[in-house]
């Protein structure tokens, strides 16, 4: 029910395919609502439009997580979009004689709904399942430990000590949201991180946006084959570089660690090939290089105490509040719990590059027949989920098969 679920059922509605939204949030909007209440979009509003529906032109530039989340269920109620609140989907088998799906769907007042749809979508982003990972003596800690999933809101926490584990968007937002509600604030980085301004330098890549129509824009990014895209990238890193240097000399002065993507890509790439791993700057890594936000390294860290972290410079870091801003289980993790280990291994590796520069088994027909998947930016959902529902439409009128040698060549 996030934006890969909308845009993909909306695209099928208009190909009268019948389809079905089902989210296991009381309210549509809520993946977006219930996060942490500092956060924006860090990709500008023209870049953001949902299919068919765009965005009135009054919208602010950053569009924040509840607006985002309340058009959600205005276009849901615009476009006439089956949708089931309060719905877990617990998982599926398919029936190769019948080419379809035994589904069970599971209502938050504890009924099932077995159902045998042709297709299933996995629009859950990376995962939906927080990634927690096995910390060893981090059950010494007696303070309030938090994912960042469950992160709510700073103001709970003034006047306390805070420390982040993680340097993605999540730890930075969420640690500068500490600090200006008045907490004491430890940033942990875990391994290098490319970091860029939010304008101009994070904007770059969409520069086109700014002029034109959407629909002409979204054809010049889909027409680019992905190795000159990647050399495009490695030219604007280059550029905002240059543009970021004070920045990133001062971050380099006080310990950061900085990373530019595999060749110098850029945070795109990053993303599409690790799922993370960047921050997009709107003032943290200025807190940051002030020492009004602590930087630590988690190679420095000796043990998790009762009070908090001890260093292994023999100083203790006391904390009120720890946030594990440590991403999500993987797509892969998704599919072997929901359909077992023989679909998982028969779809493979799911996000990423793998021959020819293609992204695996994301907006195309997988191994697995009947089985999808979409995932991304707003961008990304709008864009490719036009090209998902012509696969599938293609299939129900006999053009294309449910699987095969493209799918075979691009797992």
């Amino acid at each position: 029910g996030g934006q890969a679920g909308l845009a993909i059922a909306a695209r099928l509605k208009q190909l009268n395919i019948d389809t079905l939204i089902v989210d296991r949030e009381a309210r549509i909007g809520d993946n977006w609502r219930k996060r942490y209440h500092a956060l924006t979009l860090h990709n500008q509003v023209q870049v953001n439009h949902l299919p068919y529906m765009p965005f009135p032109p009054s919208w602010p530039t950053y569009i924040p997580k509840d607006k985002l989340a309340n058009w959600f269920e205005a276009y849901v109620e615009a476009m006439e979009l089956n949708f089931w609140t309060g719905t877990e989907f617990e998982g599926g088998a398919y029936d190769d004689a019948k080419d379809h799906w035994t589904v069970t769907l599971r209502h938050t007042d504890g009924s099932e709904r077995i159902m045998h749809p042709r297709h299933v979508v996995m629009a859950t982003g990376v995962s939906g399942i927080a990634n927690v990972p096995v910390i060893p003596t981090l059950d010494n800690f007696k303070g309030t430990l938090l994912h960042s999933s469950r992160y709510e809101d700073g103001e709970t926490w003034t006047g306390k000590r805070a420390i982040v584990i993680g340097t993605g968007n999540s730890g930075h937002d969420i640690a500068q949201d500490l600090h200006s509600s008045g907490a004491e604030v430890t940033l942990v980085q875990r391994s290098p991180t490319l970091v860029t301004n939010i304008e101009p330098s994070a904007q770059l890549a969409y520069a086109t946006y700014n002029e034109g129509t959407l629909e002409d824009n979204d054809l010049i990014a889909t027409s680019m084959p992905t190795p000159l895209a990647k050399k495009t990238h490695v030219m604007l890193t280059e550029q905002s570089k240059e543009l970021d240097k004070e920045l990133l000399d001062g971050l380099r002065r006080v310990g950061f660690k900085l990373d530019f993507g595999e060749a110098g890509t850029g945070w795109q790439f990053k993303y599409l090939t690790r799922g993370g791993g960047y921050y997009f700057n709107v003032g943290c890594s200025n807190l940051i290089i002030e020492g009004a936000i602590k930087l630590r390294q988690f190679s420095d860290i000796e043990s998790f105490v009762t009070e908090g972290v001890r260093m292994k410079d023999g100083t203790t870091l006391s904390a009120d509040l720890i946030v594990l801003s440590t991403g999500y289980k993987t797509q892969e993790y998704l599919v072997q719990k929901l359909f077992g280990d023989a679909v998982a291994d028969r779809v493979g590796p799911i996000w990423g590059f793998g021959d020819g520069l293609e992204l695996r088994n994301m907006y195309t027909r997988t191994r697995q027949p009947g089985l999808w998947f979409i995932a991304g930016s707003l961008a990304q959902c709008r864009i490719n989920s036009k090209y998902l529902a012509l696969q599938i439409k293609a299939i129900e009128e006999g053009i294309l098969g449910q699987a095969g040698a493209a799918a075979a060549s691009t797992a």
